[in-house]
């Protein structure tokens, strides 16, 4: 039988977890970094084989017993959002607790159409957030397998942090916890952010702009903008063969995330190239840069434990910078070309001063919120597109019990009209990577079509029958040359 998004999910029980311990009530600040993020909901879900040691009963109580006692340490997952005096968002940690829905799906783990996630996942396994900061939803399939999905206020948190808090869950519900191997205690310290009211390097206009100067607002998709998501695999030759092609002779060798990218933007170049029949327009791609490791010895007071508490702080350290280049350029252009563009505009945000200089930005324009700018802009100026390296997921760390997740992934399909691509490590742990998809369906038609020997439909047979042969042959010249 064949993958299918046909089939039905049934609620059959819904309650709000809290925290085991009773909680004091607090406000919790966001921090000028978390106000550069609109109310946006991310997704995540992990996917579990059959498990005949216990039964959903079982699984559902460890679950919320493992919520429970995790929202002790992130009690701001148990919290809500609200505006305050001056219309900016805060956090009320009142322990309101975490919506938690179980259900039941008429359907097989491996006949899910794990391509398709926009008709498998969202709105049937990965559960809508009405309320609070975080969602759940456990859902047992046909054959025994389980799904278990969360739906985050990406305000309040990045991946970075979602990760964290989800191997934390699946510690405290395993039933045998060793304490070597618990998680720190995330780290909610604003001051770590605090701003410095120095001058602001002119690049930080570059990349964002206070959402009171943007005319027209930013762009939501239209009837006439259809953005699908798709998730694809791609082989580990194929990665190293772009990383090859990606280093120039006598440059530093390019990362897989930059040669990736390069490609990527290459192709969606072709894409729209085809797609607007010879318009000059141009493409644009952002990559998310995570700021911890540029802050981790900076702004944290004492120097004692700098890069602990960065690397437990738990919000949003996030910057976008972005390139843009006409399409034909893209195209005509070799690939290491693209890439020494790629390197050039990412170590423009790699650095402390580029973090603290965005947190006195922001500062500057409250209440005011910013944008980055790679948001801003009509799809009739051509494609634009944000990745953001999802190489930390924790897929392996995740398990709560029962056994590890034959496969999980993030799942954003937002309302703008730019794209959003995810790149994971894969689960078969083979050093393929799984991609996350959310673009344009003109341009996925497309690089589907002339790069079919690169971005292949995940599968079931994929992630539970991999026998190593490598399918597409790197040697035999491709519709679209990568030179």
């Amino acid at each position: 039988m064949g993958p299918s998004c046909d089939f039905t999910v049934s609620l059959i029980n819904e309650e709000v977890v809290t925290s085991v311990l009773p909680m004091q009530e607090r406000w919790l600040p966001l921090s000028n970094l978390d106000l550069l993020l609109p109310p946006l909901n991310v997704g995540v879900f992990f996917c579990y084989k059959n498990c005949t040691k216990t039964n959903f009963g079982s699984m559902v109580r460890s679950l919320k017993k493992g919520l429970a006692q995790a929202l002790v340490s992130y009690y701001a997952l148990a919290g809500e959002v609200v505006v305050n005096s001056i219309g900016e968002p805060e956090l009320l940690c009142n322990n309101r607790g975490v919506n938690f829905v179980e259900a039941v799906a008429d359907i097989e783990l491996q006949c899910l159409n794990f391509y398709n996630p926009d008709h498998t996942f969202q709105g049937k396994l990965v559960p809508e957030k009405k309320h609070g900061v975080l969602a759940v939803q456990a859902t047992w399939l046909k054959c025994g397998g389980v799904v278990v999905a969360c739906t985050f206020d990406h305000r309040i948190a990045d991946a970075y942090s979602a990760n964290m808090f989800l191997v934390s869950w699946a510690e405290m519900a395993r039933p045998i916890k060793p304490a070597s191997t618990l998680n720190s205690p995330p780290c909610f310290r604003r001051s770590l952010l605090s701003p410095r009211r120095r001058s602001i390097h002119p690049s930080i206009d570059n990349m964002y702009i206070p959402i009171s100067n943007i005319s027209p607002p930013p762009s939501i998709t239209t009837d006439a903008t259809v953005i699908l998501s798709r998730i694809y695999y791609v082989m580990a030759e194929d990665l190293h063969f772009m990383q090859s092609l990606a280093t120039n002779n006598g440059t530093a060798k390019r990362t897989k995330l930059e040669s990736f990218s390069a490609f990527l933007w290459k192709m969606v170049a072709r894409a729209a190239s085809i797609e607007k029949n010879g318009k000059r327009v141009i493409a644009k791609m952002g990559i998310v840069v995570d700021g911890r490791k540029c802050l981790s010895l900076s702004n944290c007071g004492d120097n004692k434990g700098k890069n602990e508490l960065m690397g437990c702080y738990f919000g949003n350290v996030l910057s976008i910078p972005f390139g843009e280049k006409p399409v034909d350029e893209l195209v005509e252009k070799p690939l290491w070309w693209v890439a020494d563009e790629v390197h050039e505009f990412l170590a423009t945000a790699a650095t402390e001063e580029h973090f603290l200089g965005l947190i006195d930005w922001v500062e500057a324009h409250r209440p005011v919120p910013g944008l980055a700018r790679i948001y801003c802009g009509g799809s009739d100026e051509g494609p634009t597109f944000v990745v953001s390296s999802g190489q930390r997921f924790p897929q392996e760390k995740v398990d709560f019990g029962w056994g590890k997740a034959v496969f999980g992934s993030y799942h954003f399909p937002w309302d703008g009209e730019a794209g959003y691509v995810m790149p994971m490590p894969s689960p078969v742990r083979n050093g393929d990577w799984v991609v996350y998809m959310h673009l344009e369906e003109g341009l996925l038609e497309i690089i589907e079509c002339e790069a079919a020997h690169v971005f292949k439909p995940l599968t079931w047979d994929y992630l539970t029958k991999w026998d190593g042969d490598h399918l597409s042959q790197l040697g035999v010249p491709n519709p679209v040359p990568v030179n």
